[in-house]
């Protein structure tokens, strides 16, 4: 796939007020600071596009992208909400939750995971609210630059063993970095089939 456009379209917090649910849609989420916004300028390679912070937890909205005219790419809030009051914590769980189940044209679920670090509980739940809810969703290990060879196969390879405690079939995962491009097209590759069978 080749990305032509890649336009802000809005920001929201009200799930009746999101565009209209007419294109496939991939929604992008993760822990705070698991360096989703440098993965979405990657993929867009606009490094404008997704505002990048030094404060975790920065994206409070859902962040509507438009891609080639055709499809929606979502900047969803990180789950873990760092720094922020319960109130802000429950109300953005709602919302997810809302968006999640009410979404219609949602595609899959991109779940970016951390590629230095063990499976966290946090992430683990998060997978298993998905599964819950039969919401399709890919694992997409972030910062493979930071990582020798080796210890990115032995990460990935336990995140595998640990899933497997509890899921019978393990979901698509992709390797990525930010930093040098790597998974940019295994991503890109996997959405354009997506979109042609929503097409059909």
């Amino acid at each position: 796939m080749v990305i032509k456009t890649a336009k802000f379209l809005q920001s929201n917090t009200k799930i009746d007020k999101l565009p209209a649910a007419d294109k496939p849609e991939y929604a992008f989420i993760g822990r705070s600071n698991v360096g989703k916004s440098s993965l979405i300028n990657m993929l867009t390679r606009n490094n404008r596009l997704a505002k990048v912070s030094a404060t975790p937890g920065k994206t409070i909205t859902i962040n509507h992208f438009i891609i080639n005219d055709e499809w929606y790419l979502v900047d969803l809030p990180g789950y873990g909400f760092a720094k922020r009051s319960l109130k802000d914590r429950e109300m953005w769980e709602k919302m997810l939750g809302s968006y999640m189940m009410r979404r219609q044209n949602l595609v899959t679920m991109f779940v970016l995971v951390d590629s230095r670090i063990e499976p966290q509980k946090i992430d683990l739940e998060f997978m298993a609210k998905l599964g819950e809810g039969q919401i399709p969703f890919v694992i997409v290990f972030t910062k493979a630059d930071k990582l020798k060879h080796n210890q990115l196969t032995n990460n990935i390879e336990a995140y595998k063993t640990r899933l497997l405690e509890e899921w019978d079939e393990l979901p698509v995962m992709l390797v990525t970095s930010s930093e040098n491009g790597l998974g940019r097209d295994d991503i890109l590759s996997l959405i354009e089939s997506y979109n042609e069978e929503f097409a059909k």
